[in-house]
């Protein structure tokens, strides 16, 4: 019995999907946009919480409510996140650069960007590259 209604429903479902289908083609009604029976207007004024509660259905509303939660989460989480200030990451940047150049030149010259120190060039570009990677893990 079940199984009948249901291959009844959806027979007469499918029906009126080609008789929609037919009929917008031939474009005797206007384009709709409600695909789902709602339409978009009326989902962008729920989503923008515009749309008045009490002219609703309640899954709507729900849908509203949930909306509504969301934002509400979301912007507590923004309030909490904290920055770092602008100079941050030029200056990790900048470290990583110098750091590297310092070594290239080393291996180039093998004797500047420091003469006389000799290898010791290597550990100072180490140092500096060092620096700016681990300000790397501080960024947020």
């Amino acid at each position: 019995m079940a199984e009948q209604e249901l291959r009844n429903t959806a027979a007469e479902d499918q029906k009126d999907l080609q008789k929609s289908a037919s009929v917008n083609a031939e474009g005797e009604t206007g384009a709709t946009n409600d695909e789902y029976g709602v339409s978009m207007d009326k989902v962008e004024a729920i989503l923008n919480a515009t749309a008045d509660k009490s002219a609703l259905n309640p899954q709507m509303q729900r849908m509203m409510q949930r909306q509504a939660e969301n934002t509400k989460r979301v912007e507590e989480t923004i309030k909490g996140t904290k920055a770092n200030p602008g100079w941050f990451v030029p200056l990790f940047c900048t470290l990583m650069i110098i750091g590297l150049i310092w070594a290239v030149v080393y291996y180039l010259t093998t004797d500047y960007p420091i003469p006389g120190i000799g290898a010791w060039n290597l550990a100072i570009a180490f140092a500096i590259l060092m620096v700016g990677f681990l300000m790397t893990m501080w960024w947020r």
